[in-house]
């Protein structure tokens, strides 16, 4: 150990390596993750419950609000949780990459747990994703990063054979959000989101027309995936405009702890609505106002837990587990006062998912 003057501020610096400390995260991000959670859960259900055969039977305010909108949002929170996790164990490691494919490797230990209960889960993909391209991209620069994750993305757009095709390039782009610092900074950029959220709505409008009537099928599956990925930057722009107005901390306090909770909710949401969808008779079924019952429920109760859960403790139960994986040692999961810290740097430098 050695001691690191901070501002004034005499703090312990450890050698071994540890997660980020709670109390400097991000919390726009955290927020963010929430929200996509939020909407995450209304499509999982008729999917993983064979609700949904084809898109034309689905509700119209389910098939064009929610399906494929919130997905992207969360590929994107990833890479840049990935990001920020790299960035973050190269301060505490001298091998920060075995960090991170001990960490996409335990991930994909519980996607495959997951399959079992919701085939087509997102958490495996998210793992091979991350061992094929964050690793690599691990050794570029963030410009090169940037560049290649813009390709990756006009390349899945491209493609237009589903919403994982976009799974790549936003993970590369966030990734490289993360590494140039714009994860920190961009929810404080009022002008930059009332842009972004603008340009992404009108996009999204456009592609929305002509995918309804305008162009052939072969050329309106590419749209969709235009319309998708456009409509979900415009509400993550418009949510993170939202936290800088006065409904901003009513916004924060509900959604950070789920965000924060996110692998503990993603996964505990599934087991739920498989249980309750099974006694409710919602398998196969068209029921599609039950099914939105029970996802309202269900973020209800994890609404509630979440801040509960985080008044005693550091992590959720998954996110420590999976902490303990990566750093190959107990860590401690109730917050104490330590002298094993690192180094006291702003509440924005760091906030690894």
């Amino acid at each position: 150990m050695r001691a690191v003057l901070v501002s004034g501020t005499i703090s312990v610096m450890s050698n071994t390596p540890g997660p980020t400390q709670p109390g400097r995260r991000i919390d726009a991000v955290d927020a963010l993750r929430g929200f996509a959670l939020c909407g995450i859960i209304f499509i999982n259900i008729p999917q993983t419950l064979d609700m949904l055969p084809d898109l034309s039977s689905a509700p119209d305010g389910l098939r064009v609000f929610v399906l494929g909108r919130f997905y992207p949002i969360f590929f994107l929170l990833f890479g840049v949780g990935f990001g920020l996790f790299l960035r973050s164990a190269a301060r505490r490691s001298d091998r920060p990459r075995v960090l991170l494919i001990r960490r996409l490797l335990a991930l994909a230990v519980a996607g495959a747990a997951h399959h079992l209960m919701q085939p087509g889960e997102v958490l495996l993909p998210f793992a091979i994703t991350g061992l094929v391209v964050l690793l690599p991209l691990s050794f570029a620069t963030a410009r090169l990063s940037l560049v290649l994750g813009l390709l990756l993305t006009a390349v899945g757009l491209l493609a237009g054979v589903g919403g994982l095709a976009l799974l790549p390039g936003l993970f590369a782009l966030g990734f490289a959000m993360a590494t140039l610092g714009t994860a920190e900074q961009l929810p404080s950029r009022t002008g930059t989101l009332a842009g972004a959220a603008a340009v992404f709505a009108v996009i999204a409008g456009a592609s929305y027309w002509l995918v309804v009537g305008v162009v052939p099928a072969v050329v309106g599956q590419r749209l969709g995936l235009v319309f998708s990925l456009t409509m979900s930057l415009a509400y993550a722009s418009l949510f993170l405009l939202l936290l800088r107005t006065p409904v901003g901390p009513v916004l924060s306090g509900l959604f950070a702890p789920l965000g924060r909770l996110a692998l503990t909710n993603y996964l505990s949401a599934t087991v739920l609505f498989v249980t309750f969808g099974a006694l409710l008779g919602l398998r196969g079924s068209d029921d599609w106002g039950t099914a939105a019952l029970l996802g309202t429920a269900i973020l209800v109760v994890q609404a509630v837990w979440s801040p509960l859960w985080l008044r005693s403790f550091r992590y959720g139960p998954l996110e420590w587990a999976w902490r303990c994986v990566t750093y190959w040692r107990l860590l401690p999961i109730r917050p104490a006062v330590s002298s094993d810290v690192d180094e006291i740097r702003p509440r924005t430098d760091v906030g690894a998912a």
